[in-house]
Formats: C-alpha cells, sequence, structure tokens
C-alpha cells in the first residue's frame, strides 16, 4: 500500500548533514519526495512510498546521522499524490 507522510524534525538538524543523510535512506528504501531545512532551524521531509519502507524511513529520521540530536518528530499522513519521481534536496523556503 503506497502512503505519503510529512516529517517535521526539531533538534540539532542543521549543519550536520541531516538532509543528505535523509536523501540516502530514501533513495536506500526506494522512497520519493523531498527534503529542506526550514528557517526555524527545523527540517522538514515530504516521503511517499511503501507504507513498510515510510516506516523504516521514520524510524531513520528519529536516529538521524552522527552528530544529530533528534528532539522530536512531527508526523502528518498526506494524500500520497505520485508527483515525485526521485527523492531530492530541497533549498529553504
Amino acid at each position: 500500500m503506497r502512503v505519503a507522510r510529512r516529517f517535521v524534525v526539531r533538534g540539532r538538524v542543521q549543519g550536520v548533514g541531516f538532509r543528505y543523510f535523509t536523501r540516502e535512506v530514501a533513495l536506500s528504501e526506494g522512497v520519493t519526495g523531498w527534503v529542506r531545512n526550514l528557517p526555524n532551524g527545523q527540517v522538514e521531509a515530504l516521503v511517499e512510498g511503501d507504507a513498510e519502507a515510510v516506516t523504516r524511513m521514520e524510524r531513520a529520521l528519529r536516529s538521524g546521522p552522527p552528530g544529530a540530536r533528534v528532539d522530536s518528530v512531527y508526523v502528518d499522513s498526506e494524500e500520497p499524490t505520485g508527483a515525485y519521481a526521485t527523492f531530492s534536496v530541497m533549498t529553504e523556503r
């Protein structure tokens, strides 16, 4: 079953390679979407794919790369659209 989830990650998640870590995990899980830094120091990601792969992706986001400190992860379910062909790192809003 295909699902989509939006994640907002709080903690020390900018300046530690979090977006590139997220992209690598997404590519290995075969999910699509994007990740970006937010002006308030958080990281936001939209992830779409197989439900089990998205759940594994969430687990990885809750851990983060070495050097990161994840304090919390907000998760919101979205309707999958199939709009993304791959997973990309976007620039800040």
